[in-house]
């Protein structure tokens, strides 16, 4: 009888974690580090008061379609992510701020710490009248992303550097969206890194 109990128990418990591993959420985790996201200053100190975002900056997930779908606006940081709301909050425009000169060539990377089968990763600008002090909405990004990589399915390296340039002609504090856009769950991966131009 204790055969069957435990045989049972442990079928279960299998099945279980079956159905965990293809359940709807993104195997993949991670967050950009170039030009440095929000969620990494946090993790790494140079941002305080972020809450749970510190101990898991590579866990800003929601859905993707960006920008027709995913995270509502004043939400986008975040991924939807109630949790991970200290990334939404403008702080009065004083995020931490990586420096890049538009119109020259950047490297663009994340860490990835689970790699993950991968449509695209998309990089969109903020648009000249950006107010960094407002939490980001739809309205204050440009229509299109200024850098797509596509990966057509394939899986990215636990370090992904895509070379792109900063659209010519911008100044001044901008936010950068990153989303990686995960091939077969109904996910995205999320990262605002606030630069000066």
């Amino acid at each position: 009888m204790r055969k069957r109990i435990t045989a049972a128990a442990l079928g279960l418990g299998i099945a279980g974690a079956a159905v965990f591993v293809t359940g709807g959420s993104a195997q993949g985790h991670g967050y950009s580090e170039g030009p440095t996201s929000r969620q990494a200053f946090c993790a790494s100190g140079e941002a305080s008061d972020c809450g749970a975002v510190e101990h898991e900056p590579q866990s800003v997930e929601g859905p993707k379609g960006f920008p027709a779908a995913g995270p509502e606006d004043g939400q986008i940081c975040s991924g939807g992510n109630e949790g991970f709301g200290a990334l939404d909050d403008p702080r009065d425009g004083n995020w931490p701020a990586t420096e890049l000169t538009p119109g020259e060539s950047h490297t663009f990377t994340w860490k990835l710490t689970a790699p993950h089968s991968t449509t695209d990763f998309q990089y969109f600008l903020t648009t000249d009248d950006y107010d960094p002090t407002q939490p980001l909405t739809r309205d204050a990004l440009e229509d299109e992303p200024f850098l797509t990589v596509p990966l057509d399915g394939a899986q990215p390296d636990f370090q992904e550097s895509h070379e792109g340039t900063v659209p010519d002609g911008k100044s001044g504090r901008h936010l950068i969206v990153g989303v990686w856009n995960i091939e077969d769950t109904e996910n995205a991966f999320y990262a605002c890194s606030d630069v000066d131009l």
